[in-house]
């Protein structure tokens, strides 16, 4: 497809980086230099500034802080919850993250699709039943969900993090999904 007839990544306006505040122009051009390309969330997202720091404050203050949770649970997470919350994005783009991070072409689409079926073990499919139920029930968590996460060597701090995450994750798809929030290309090959 041309650059001219390419879809729009999104139903809102997205800004030019020229016109971006100088802070967030430079957090895009960082990460499009460390994975060379610019993932559209950071233009979507964009059209606001204050949120878009936010936004990303928030998300590295879950996905990149030292946690006993490893940075491909934490995407498996985001997989699972994105998946049953039928947000194409997330699950492309995260996907494409779990991959690399766990170093199989495979589990991205066997989580997306039936974690219960993927091949992860035990104490992952318990984290992804509590992060799926935080996404889709949570007024239903109870102390036996998280006396079932803390037998498969979870702490408070774990849970507090499978919960941030799915929560976090939770407004992410559902800004995807309304704003029509196009997966790039680039991350359909990686880590494959």
């Amino acid at each position: 497809m041309s650059k001219a007839t390419e879809l729009p990544i999104s139903r809102f306006p997205t800004p030019s980086l020229d016109s971006m505040p100088e802070d967030v122009r430079n957090r895009i051009l960082d990460v499009q230099e460390k994975s060379g390309f610019i993932p559209n969330v950071f233009l979507v997202l964009a059209n606001r500034p204050a949120e878009f720091r936010a936004f990303f404050d928030y998300h590295d203050a879950l996905m990149e802080k030292d946690s006993n949770l490893t940075k491909g649970e934490r995407e498996m997470i985001v997989v699972a919850t994105s998946g049953l919350n039928q947000c194409q994005y997330c699950v492309v783009a995260h996907g494409a993250i779990l991959r690399i991070r766990e170093k199989n072409p495979l589990i991205a689409d066997q989580i997306a699709v039936n974690y219960h079926n993927a091949d992860i073990t035990p104490r992952q499919k318990a984290m992804l039943d509590f992060a799926v139920k935080v996404s889709q029930t949570a007024q239903e968590v109870s102390d036996a969900d998280i006396n079932e996460l803390k037998q498969h060597g979870f702490d408070d701090e774990d849970v507090w993090d499978i919960t941030g995450i799915s929560a976090f994750f939770g407004l992410s798809n559902r800004m995807a999904n309304v704003t029509a929030m196009r997966p790039n290309t680039e991350f359909y090959s990686l880590g494959r």
